[in-house]
């Protein structure tokens, strides 16, 4: 890790311990923990990164959508700075660039907006700005460390970590910084929230019980639950797009892996496999794939493999530390993914669909003056061979007739229908 690097942790690290917060925090990070913190309470073991801004990743809510860009942090041009790349590791690109610190990226779920931690205005605060860099805004102003946001699927919320009240603890705000309120209050500490798909839930890490495990709670702090309950270090939790899963890192197995569960806690399964340690899982918006961090190749890089934990791939490959990856949704709409289908099966698909309760009312409609020609309904046939010699009529109504000729509607491959 670069000198300037050090230089932040050991000041942030200064600054907690003046204060007397690091006690309990620093007798975790002696033992072997996950989560090494600086100031900001950031995940992984000593071997992945022993002291560091780069240490945890926020996990954002994993909204369902389109696969956009990575966004991830490096120390490549000298200290830690935001960058984003393509899926496949291409135009990696940096958004951010100041002397201080910016770091756990987070995309909001429309994928306009990227909160992220910075030191810049002295400790570690939220911001956030614009998709390709600009408008680069504080959020938090308190001379505590903030820390891990995670946006609610909505967008209209933003949970974080914080010291400001003695110990790390989960809070929630709005998207533009108004009303911080605490949700975990309790001795211990609480870090890493991560918004379940459809709002209700949040996962997050505690030590609690002894060791740091997973849990859940509501969205307004109550119903604080435990998920996990190992004597190694389980932490970095990342809720699956469809909200049936959530992504983990754990040490049970002797080094820092990539673990998959069902929401419910159940169906604990391990997904990487290999001496380094892998953390920092993020899904990506489809559901197919998994972006994580791993020093596997001997230094911090970022890898994509697919929910499975199969073909783990390199992404990033520099001698700098690159971490905390986080997948941009692209939002699903009608028009975007409309596809070409032919027109004769888009009428007998829309045909069958709305065919249970509806062919009288469709025959009815579209048979009175049907005889009279297909210029007066406005309609179109369309005819599709059906096995051997057998062929099937389908009248669909022409919305279009520009120019004398029909313009037939495309497939919305979405929502099922014709538009």
């Amino acid at each position: 890790m670069s000198k300037q690097i050090m230089a932040v942790a050991e000041t942030a690290v200064k600054q907690m311990a003046g204060a007397r917060k690091l006690r309990g925090i620093a007798k975790w990070v002696a033992g072997r923990a996950v989560m090494a913190v600086i100031a900001v309470l950031m995940t992984a073991v000593p071997a992945v990164m022993a002291v560091g801004v780069l240490a945890a990743a926020p996990a954002g809510a994993v909204v369902p959508g389109i696969n956009g860009k990575i966004a991830f942090t490096s120390v490549r041009d000298g200290n830690a700075e935001i960058y984003v790349m393509n899926p496949n590791g291409t135009g990696q690109t940096r958004l951010t660039n100041n002397p201080a610190g910016d770091i756990q990226p987070a995309w909001s779920p429309d994928g306009t907006k990227i909160a992220f931690a910075s030191v810049r205005d002295g400790n570690f605060e939220i911001y956030v700005m614009n998709a390709d860099g600009t408008g680069q805004t504080r959020l938090t102003n308190n001379p505590a460390q903030d820390s891990e946001p995670a946006w609610s699927p909505d967008g209209t919320k933003i949970a974080f970590g914080s010291n400001r009240d003695g110990n790390f603890e989960i809070y929630v705000m709005n998207a533009n910084g108004t009303g911080q309120t605490n949700l975990t209050n309790n001795p211990a500490t609480d870090a890493q929230p991560a918004w379940s798909p459809d709002g209700t839930k949040i996962a997050f890490a505690s030590s609690r019980d002894g060791n740091f495990q997973i849990y859940v709670m509501n969205a307004d702090g109550t119903g604080q639950t435990r998920l996990t309950n190992n004597a190694a270090t389980d932490s970095d939790p990342a809720w699956s797009p469809d909200g049936t899963k959530i992504v983990f890192v754990s040490t049970r197995d002797g080094n820092n892996e990539i673990y998959v569960m069902n929401a419910n806690g159940t169906g604990q399964t391990r997904l990487t496999n290999n001496p380094a340690g892998d953390v920092q899982p993020a899904w990506s918006p489809d559901g197919t794939k998994i972006a994580f961090a791993s020093l596997r190749d001997g230094n911090n890089e970022i890898y994509v493999m697919n929910a499975n934990g199969t073909g783990q791939t390199r992404l990033t490959n520099n001698a700098a530390t690159d971490a905390q990856p986080d997948w941009q949704a692209i939002a699903v709409t009608a028009r975007k993914i409309r596809s070409r289908v032919p027109r004769a099966h888009i009428a007998q698909r829309h045909t069958q669909r709305h065919s249970q309760g509806h062919s009288q009312r469709h025959s009815q409609r579209h048979s009175q003056g049907h005889s009279q020609g297909h210029t007066q309904r406005q309609s179109r046939t369309l005819s599709q061979g059906q096995g051997q010699g057998q062929s099937n009529k389908i009248h669909v109504e022409c919305p279009d007739r520009r120019g004398g000729h029909c313009r037939m509607p495309f497939f919305d491959a979405v929502n099922d229908v014709v538009h």
